[in-house]
């Protein structure tokens, strides 16, 4: 056996003891406070972001890019993945959290300048790259002209949060009362504050830094931006 899974299955008896009497209450429902759409980082780690150990707190879903499109014969729909438990929990909170130095960022900016050549990655890859093309794009021809590579990708990380928010909200299948949150996870001390910080950078459609931090003083701190386009 793989060494490292038998020491995964190790750690996952820790997990069993101090676990084994928190999913008295869910295991035959559950009723979210919150979904997440994160982006699969291995540096990037869910539920710890929001000091979660609690089961049936947060829904959590990810995917390269934290998207929440998918594409139909219909066209494009917000991702079942994402709306179910909106639908079907009672969920009353979308959080879109994208990061810092984000690959699939970083992957569709290059396919984009033509860093990264047509076809250079899996089928797989391509097909996610391909839902973010044209959400970025816009953003990609409205870059600053003297930011490099690195900033670039940056403020696209917080270009495609909003594009991932502003299709929750424009959709019919996301109830007018559903809150839709869009935060940059920063661990490359890239907004100035301690790595690992959460900054708010869009709440259901709101990007203005002054205008978020009027209507939301509690965490007026932790609302900023690196980029007003």
């Amino acid at each position: 056996m793989n060494q490292l899974v038998v020491d995964l299955l190790r750690v996952n008896l820790r997990h069993v003891r101090e676990f084994r009497d928190r999913f008295d209450t869910v295991q035959d429902a559950q009723f979210p406070g919150a979904v997440t759409v994160c982006c699969s980082d291995s540096r990037v780690l869910q539920d710890h972001i929001w000091g979660n150990d609690e089961p049936g707190q947060v829904f959590t879903v990810g995917n390269i890019g934290n998207r929440v499109i998918q594409r139909t014969e219909a066209g494009p729909v917000v991702s079942g993945d994402v709306l179910y438990p909106v639908a079907h929990t009672g969920t009353e909170t979308v959080v879109v959290v994208g990061h810092t130095g984000c690959g699939a960022v970083t992957a569709t900016y290059d396919a984009l300048t033509g860093r990264l050549p047509e076809g250079s990655e899996p089928a797989g890859i391509e097909y996610c790259l391909d839902l973010l093309k044209p959400h970025l794009r816009p953003g990609v021809e409205t870059l600053p002209d003297d930011v490099g590579r690195a900033g670039a990708v940056n403020r696209l990380v917080e270009y495609n949060v909003d594009r991932q928010v502003e299709f929750l909200c424009d959709s019919d299948d996301v109830p007018d009362g559903v809150s839709v949150v869009g935060v940059v996870y920063d661990f490359q001390d890239v907004y100035g504050g301690e790595r690992g910080e959460v900054q708010l950078v869009n709440v259901d459609g709101e990007t203005d830094v002054d205008s978020l931090r009027e209507s939301h003083p509690e965490v007026e701190d932790r609302i900023n931006r690196l980029w007003t386009y």
